[in-house]
């Protein structure tokens, strides 16, 4: 195999700007292939669009390029000849057929020795390895055209195994002198074989290079946009961006701002493009069947209106599908009707999507599945269909999907009491959205992350990513994300003790409109603004928001809603009849599956019995509600859970486990001590987290301090023995 070594720099490498966005420093150093010298260069070349990850980064960094340019002129033109021969097989399209080059032609290869000298490149069993993936680019271009078009031909020569047509295409297309029809549908052909195979970004390249060879202005846009398309599934936003700007196609862009943009100027490019497939038909970028097409727009369109929180623009879409005669996706007719409050309605169009989850699904289709289960309170139909759209999306190699279904998945997650085995899942999709250019899902995922944080006790960590979720998604419009970092806020307030803050919060989440709050989260939320009021005294908008709460509840008859609803009713009453209201939920919890909820109405039951005198039966709650919350990692709760207990004078355990590690660390502050004691640096911890260095210092000294050390040495010698 025919490979580039990784960049290795040593400790001077430049560092990138910490006023960096996140998403826009992924993709740099993605750009860059690791190589830090290159992204600082990259970096400092870019426009304000570019810096608020709006426009296409840039493709290569000129000044260290021209350098390495002159490296490799300076070489003897043998050996400069056998580099462009592996250069071509390796870049942009990876072919691996240079050593059968070699042998069909019976290369004198010695001349690499020189190469192997200067540092440019040394000779494996597999072929040439170059210095960095910039060394293999200027041993390219640095070639005539004559010369690549001769190492081309002879790449396709010997491209003769099967399933290798697609690369053989690309080096005959790569080597054609001028436009050709006849080429450009072999390239096309060729992209569909590739296609096929989840090969994306050669998919890409093939379709890339068919436009160029093909003759007709109006080929050339359309297949421009279907490699933008396969540019997207690759990963590669920054490479769709830019060719979707030489086209027209408003299905495309929308898409690419639905990931990354304004998301109310998604909705309005994803329905006037979902307008004109269905009146017109496909264009010339498009070739879709229409009314299929129209449908998925709908439902991209119908993401859009989710993300703002602006639900008035399902009813819109919807509309406009009626008109059309085109039947819209189950969870826009739903969020239509609900918002018109047609609870009835909603319930059953929500029902119909969320039933279609079986597996080998279309992911669009399985991820409103996932959304329609969630607004019904089935967070274990949410979770099947949330993976069963990753796995689909892995299966057709089009990754890029994949972060949006754990979107949606973290929420099941969280309902479900799985915050520390959900965290590492979703961390790893934050990193593949910012990779992958979608930077608005890498918003909801902070927002997420904080909310994980929340429930597991990192203060710090919760405040960090719920900052940087809301800053992004108040300047772009993005109601979701904002919503769910400010309730991460609330929670955090209500579960230590601060009511009047987490109030507030919560009656803040019940005002914003779209673009600032969400009808979604606000009603999630509702059963924690009940306990936040009557904790403050302040009931009168918590009836009013409870009643809303508990006709949906009666409508979708979810038991975790229903229970919660009774929960509120339990928290809204005294004496006997709070009573009665607990038991209510705690039989309605036992048929549900949100079983951190379960533990709460545990907890708040334990508490009003003990203020009612029933003693035995108080004990017994409280004790349940503890062990469900130190199995969850939820310290807060549980602390709250052995105060109780203490005012009964019952004596309360230690932390379970106190010389367990595990146990004497939050889940974020375990994860720091594990790649601390591996010899990661703060700066890298904070990288691989995608949290600020101060941060991972925070934690690093309260690491130390809950476990009575005061060095890494020491760390290392406990993680060890643990």
């Amino acid at each position: 195999m025919v490979t580039s070594a990784n960049p290795v720099r040593g400790p001077a490498q430049p560092e990138l700007g910490p006023s960096l966005p996140e998403g826009v420093r992924v993709r740099i150093l993605r750009t860059a292939h690791g190589d830090r010298r290159a992204a600082a260069e990259l970096a400092s070349a870019l426009t304000e669009r570019q810096l608020t990850g709006l426009d296409p980064l840039p493709a290569q960094p000129p000044v260290l390029l021209r350098a390495y340019r002159q490296e490799v002129r300076a070489l003897p033109d043998t050996t400069r000849r056998l580099l462009l021969l592996a250069a071509a097989d390796q870049y942009p399209v990876d072919t691996h057929a240079f050593l059968r080059a070699v042998t069909a032609t019976r290369l004198d290869t010695r001349p690499l020795v020189t190469a192997e000298v200067a540092g440019v490149a040394h000779a494996t069993a597999g072929g040439i390895v170059f210095r960095d993936p910039w060394t293999r680019i200027a041993a390219y271009e640095t070639a005539s055209v004559t010369d690549r078009r001769a190492v081309h031909l002879l790449l396709a020569r010997v491209l003769r195994g099967e399933g290798e047509s697609p690369r053989r295409s690309w080096h005959r297309g790569a080597a054609a002198l001028g436009p050709s029809r006849r080429l450009a549908a072999e390239l096309r052909a060729a992209a569909h074989t590739a296609r096929t195979a989840g090969d994306h970004a050669l998919a890409c390249a093939l379709v890339e290079r068919a436009a160029a060879l093909s003759p007709e202005p109006s080929e050339r846009a359309r297949l421009l946009a279907r490699a933008a398309a396969d540019a997207w599934r690759s990963g590669d936003a920054d490479c769709a961006r830019r060719l979707v700007a030489a086209t027209d196609d408003d299905a495309l862009g929308g898409l690419l701002a639905l990931r990354a943009g304004n998301a109310t100027d998604a909705f309005d490019a994803l329905l006037t493009a979902a307008v004109r497939y269905a009146q017109d038909g496909p264009g010339p970028a498009r070739t879709d069947h229409p009314q299929h097409a129209a449908v998925h727009l709908l439902a991209r369109a119908t993401e859009a209106a989710i993300y703002t929180g602006d639900l008035r623009r399902c009813r819109e879409a919807a509309a406009v599908a009626d008109r059309l005669g085109i039947v819209p996706p189950g969870t826009l007719g739903g969020l239509a009707a609900a918002f018109e409050g047609r609870y009835d309605d909603a319930r059953d169009l929500l029902k119909a999507a969320a039933g279609r989850c079986g597996p080998g699904g279309d992911p669009t289709l399985l991820i409103h599945s996932g959304i329609a289960a969630l607004m019904l309170g089935d967070h274990t139909a949410a979770a099947t269909a949330t993976v069963r759209a990753a796995a689909s999306t892995r299966a057709g190699g089009d990754g890029v999907t994949v972060p949006q279904a754990m979107e949606f998945r973290a929420y099941a997650d969280f309902w479900t009491g799985r915050p520390r085995a959900a965290e590492a899942a979703t961390l790893e999709a934050l990193r593949q959205a910012y990779t992958t250019g979608q930077d608005n899902g890498a918003c909801h995922l902070q927002a997420a992350l904080a909310m994980f944080a929340a429930v597991t006790g990192d203060e710090d960590v919760c405040r960090e990513r719920a900052e940087a979720a809301r800053s992004y998604a108040l300047a772009r419009g993005l109601g979701l994300p904002a919503a769910l970092a400010l309730f991460a806020l609330a929670f955090l307030d209500l579960s230590t003790g601060r009511f009047a803050a987490s109030a507030a919060r919560l009656r803040a989440l019940a005002g914003f409109g779209p673009g600032h709050g969400h009808r979604a989260i606000r009603h999630i939320a509702t059963p924690h603004y009940v306990e936040a009021a009557v904790r403050t005294g302040d009931t009168r908008v918590a009836r009013a928001a409870h009643a809303d709460y508990d006709h949906w509840a009666r409508t979708v008859r979810s038991p975790d809603d229903l229970a919660l609803s009774a929960r509120c009713r339990a928290l809204l009453a005294s004496g006997a009849e709070a009573v009665e209201h607990y038991r209510t939920a705690l039989d309605l919890h036992a048929s549900g599956t949100r079983d951190f909820e379960r533990a709460r109405t545990e907890l708040l039951f334990g508490g009003a019995l003990r203020r009612l005198r029933h003693r035995t039966e108080a004990r017994d709650r409280l004790h349940s509600a503890l062990e469900a919350f130190e199995h969850f990692g939820s310290p807060q709760c549980a602390a709250a859970a052995r105060t109780e207990l203490r005012v009964l004078g019952e004596p309360v355990s230690p932390v379970r486990g106190a010389d367990d590690l595990v146990a004497r660390l939050t889940a974020q502050q375990l994860m720091v001590a594990r790649m601390a004691a591996d010899g990661a640096t703060n700066r890298e911890i904070a990288a691989r987290l995608l949290l600020s260095p101060r941060t991972i210092d925070h934690h690093l000294r309260g690491v130390f301090a809950r476990l009575g050390i005061r060095s890494r040495i020491e760390l290392v010698r406990l993680l060890g023995e643990g």
